[in-house]
Parts: structure tokens; sequence; C-alpha cells
């Protein structure tokens, strides 16, 4: 069965991202699993075309250049355009840790995955998207990149400090609108999910939401029509002050 549309989900062999390549397959997207590990990658591909669903593995670390020029043109030689772009992958290391004892290798670390990462991967993937009719592309934030939030006492984020891990999302929120404002006139939406606290192993599983509560942002801004928002940042309930 050929599908009309296509999707890359990165860091997609668990967790959120594995939801989320599930939820676009079940709509009739060809999506493109990405993951950096090849055993894991193939396993979760498999598991999702055991339940009738068009998903491939496909071989993406983005952290590296040549890893995500490869998977651009892997993708760009099964068609012509990409429809759906999901840059999900994130990693938290230390984070619980005060600022002030937080060690810049971990931050550094983190950056180069939350918000190189997005950048490094939408570049690459840019010509497929702009040649697509109506691409989507969804920025996996948090919460915790909200600096309205964290400053509210009357939110949860208030009593949140993550230094990497939330200024790498507050970083990535920036990268949202700097590219959406690039992209918003060949009528690409570029938006920012924040998916919530959800128990995946980024957080020990300690988070209270699962991955299918946490999967339904990201899937609500990837499918958006043509009069949905753009340069926004969102979760369940709205919009979130940056």
């Amino acid at each position: 069965m050929t599908t009309s549309k296509s999707a890359v989900v990165t860091g997609a062999n668990k967790g959120i991202g594995r939801e989320i390549a599930r939820r676009l397959a079940t709509m009739g997207f060809k999506v493109w699993l990405g993951a950096r590990d090849a055993e894991r990658g193939m396993a979760a591909a498999q598991e999702l075309r055991a339940e009738g669903l068009d998903v491939q593995w496909l071989e993406l670390d983005v952290t590296q250049d040549d890893s995500v020029a490869a998977a651009a043109k892997t993708v760009a030689a099964e068609g012509p355009g990409l429809d759906v772009l999901v840059n999900n992958a994130g990693i938290a290391i230390n984070y619980e840790l005060p600022p002030s004892e937080q060690h810049l290798a971990d931050i550094r670390a983190t950056y180069e995955v939350n918000v190189f990462g997005p950048i490094r991967v939408t570049q690459a993937f840019l010509p497929l998207l702009l040649a697509a009719p109506a691409a989507r592309i969804v920025m996996v934030s948090s919460s915790t990149g909200s600096i309205g939030r964290a400053l509210d006492s009357g939110t949860p984020n208030q009593a949140v400090n993550l230094l990497g891990y939330g200024s790498s999302k507050t970083a990535l929120n920036a990268i949202t609108v700097a590219f959406a404002r690039e992209l918003g006139p060949s009528g690409i939406k570029i938006n920012a999910a924040a998916p919530g606290y959800t128990a995946t192993d980024l957080n020990g599983f300690k988070g209270h939401r699962t991955v299918q509560q946490a999967a339904e942002i990201v899937i609500h801004l990837a499918t958006l029509d043509a009069d949905g928002p753009k340069a926004g940042y969102f979760n369940d309930d709205g919009p979130l002050p940056w």
C-alpha cells in the first residue's frame, strides 16, 4: 500500500517518539523512524510493521552531520517531498543537580542533542519539506523551557530549576520562532510542543503522563490544517508563555 504523505520522527525507537511514529502511521503516513542505534531502531520499526503500519527505520544520529545528511538522502530517494518532521530526539544528563553544581560537559552534551540537533536536522531536510505542498515541523520542547512559567508561582514549573535541560528547551523555542519567521511565507508551519511530564527513561519513568497523552499535542501540531497556528508554543491546554 502506498501512502500519500511521509513523516520523519527523530529519537523514535522508544518513549514519546515511538508513540508519535505509531500515531502518524495509523493516520496513513509512511513514517521514517529515526534512531541512531541500528538494533533498537530496526526492532521498533519491525514491531510497528507487525501492527500493519508503514514504518521504516532511518539511521539518524542528530549530533552528526554525516549521519543527518545520509538520512536526508535516504528519504529523498523514496519520494520528492517530506510532509512532516518531528524533532523529538532529546536527552537530559544529571539534570536534577542545582544550577551551581551542573557540569559544563553535561550541558554541552545536552545542547548538542536538544539544540544543535534540531537545527542540523531541519536544515538537512528543508529541501524535502519545501517540496511538499504544506509541510509541518514540530519541535518537541518542554514546559521547563518556559521562562514565564518558571517565574510564575502559580505553575508547577516554578518549583523546577533545570539549568541545562530547561535552558536547552528555551533555546529550542527560540529556534522554532526563527525558522518559523523565515519559512512561514513558504507555507510550512513550525511550532513547539510541550508534551508534559511523561513517564519515559529520560526521567527514570517518574513522569505522571503516558506516552499516549504526551503524543497528543505533537500529533495535533504535525497535522494542522491551513488555518492552524505557526511560531507557537503549546501544550494540551493551549499556548504557553515564552
